[in-house]
C-alpha cells in the first residue's frame, strides 16, 4: 500500500514553515540547553520524592530541540506507528494509485502545516510513538519565548516546565504497561473506524485537511470530531479522553505540589501562564478549538481536581494504585467523582462521603 501521507513532504513543509524562534546568541542558546538538561535531572529527583514513583525501565536522555526538530521527531513517530495501523485497517478499500499518490502529497502538505503551527507553541512533550518507552523532548525556543513574554525568572520557569514534562516521563517509565496500553487504544480507535463504511484513509485525510484549513480560515466551523462517526469510535475516544485527562491532571498536580518548595516565583508563573492559556486572538482561539487544545485545557483542570480528590481521601500511595493495571485507571464518569473511583478500587474508605449511585 502506498503511504496515506507523504511524510517526507510533511517534514519538508513543517521545516519550511516553522519560524526560528526568539533571537539569542550562541552562548545564550548553549546556556539554555545546558540549563534544561540540568533542570530535567533536578526535576526528576523532585518528582520521585513527591510521587513515590520510580522508573522501572531505562529511558534515553532528554532531547532539547528546536521547532523543526520537534516537528521532525513527531513525523517520524507518526510514520512508524500510525501508517501500519491505518494500512492494516484499510485492507483492500484503497483508492487508485494516482489518486493515492496525489492524496498523500496533499495530506503531507496539510500535516506539515499543522505540525509547523504546533511546533511554535509546544513547550515540551513525552513522545511515545518513536520508541519504547518514549523520549522527553523540550522545545528550547518556545520555552525562552514564553518566559520572556511572562517576564519570568528563567531558572524558575524552566524548572516549572521540566516538572510537568518529567512527570509525564515518569508515568510511562514507572508504569511499563502504559505505553502499550495507550498504543492499544490508538489501534482500537483505528479498528473501530472500519465500521463507519468510509475508507479510513480518506477519513483521516479529511481530518488532517480540517486542521490545515482552520489555520488558514479561523471562521471555519468544521471540527476534527467530524471523523468520529461510530459508537465504537466514541467508546474508544472516551477511554482515551479519560486516560489523557488523568495523565495531564497528574502532571499539573505534581508541578503545583512540588513548585512552592523549590520555585520561589511559582505563584507569579502560574498566574501569568494561566492568563496566557486563556488569552488569544480569534485565529488562536479557533485553532485551539479545532486542534482540541480547548479540551486539553479543561483536562488540566478536571484531571488536577480528580487527582487532588483521590490523594485527599487515600493519600499518595493510595492514589498510585491507579497505575496497578488498565483496570484501575479511572473511567470517564469517575473523573468528576473521586469517591466512585475510590470505592471501586479501594472499597469503602472510613470518613469518605458516600458514593451517590
Amino acid at each position: 500500500m502506498a503511504q496515506f501521507v507523504d511524510w517526507d513532504l510533511a517534514a519538508a513543509t513543517a521545516g519550511a514553515l516553522s519560524k526560528s524562534g526568539p533571537k539569542a546568541t550562541l552562548d545564550e542558546a548553549t546556556q539554555v540547553v545546558d540549563d534544561l538538561r540540568r533542570l530535567t535531572d533536578e526535576a526528576a529527583g523532585h518528582v520521585v520524592a513527591y510521587t513515590g514513583l520510580q522508573a522501572q525501565v531505562a529511558h534515553p536522555p532528554v532531547r532539547v530541540v528546536d521547532r523543526r526538530d520537534w516537528a521532525a521527531a513527531n513525523i517520524a513517530g507518526l510514520r512508524d506507528v500510525i501508517t501500519p495501523l491505518v494500512s492494516r485497517a484499510a485492507g483492500d478499500r484503497q483508492p487508485g494509485a494516482l489518486t493515492d499518490a496525489i492524496g498523500s502529497r496533499v495530506t503531507g502538505v496539510q500535516a506539515g502545516t499543522v505540525l509547523s503551527y504546533l511546533s511554535g507553541r509546544v513547550l515540551g512533550q513525552y513522545e511515545v510513538f518513536s520508541g519504547d518507552p518514549g523520549q522527553l523532548l523540550l522545545v528550547a525556543p518556545n520555552i525562552v519565548e514564553v518566559e520572556r513574554k511572562l517576564q519570568a525568572d528563567p531558572r524558575d520557569f524552566r524548572l516549572w516546565v521540566c516538572l510537568h514534562e518529567v512527570t509525564h516521563r515518569t508515568q510511562f517509565t514507572a508504569v511499563p504497561w502504559m505505553r502499550g496500553h495507550f498504543l492499544g487504544q490508538v489501534q482500537a480507535f483505528v479498528d473501530a473506524s472500519q465500521a463507519g463504511g468510509d475508507n479510513i484513509v480518506e477519513r483521516i485525510r479529511r481530518g488532517v485537511g480540517t486542521l490545515s484549513d482552520a489555520i488558514r480560515d479561523p471562521q471555519s466551523r468544521a471540527s476534527v470530531l467530524d471523523i468520529v462517526q461510530t459508537p465504537a469510535q466514541r467508546a474508544v475516544l472516551d477511554r482515551l479522553t479519560a486516560l489523557m485527562t488523568l495523565l495531564e491532571g497528574h502532571a499539573e498536580f505534581v508541578m503545583d505540589g512540588v513548585g512552592p518548595e523549590v520555585i520561589p516565583t511559582v505563584e507569579q508563573i502560574r498566574a501569568g501562564f494561566n492568563r496566557r492559556r486563556e488569552a488569544g486572538n480569534p485565529l488562536e482561539k479557533a485553532i485551539r478549538r479545532l486542534l482540541g487544545v480547548e479540551v486539553k485545557m479543561r483536562q488540566y483542570a478536571e484531571g488536577r481536581k480528580f487527582v487532588h480528590g483521590v490523594v485527599e481521601r487515600v493519600g499518595m500511595a493510595g492514589f498510585n494504585k491507579i497505575f496497578d493495571s488498565p483496570l484501575t485507571l479511572p473511567r470517564l464518569e469517575e473523573l468528576g467523582d473521586p469517591d466512585a473511583w475510590v470505592a471501586r478500587v479501594h472499597g469503602p474508605v472510613s470518613g469518605s462521603p458516600p458514593t451517590v449511585a
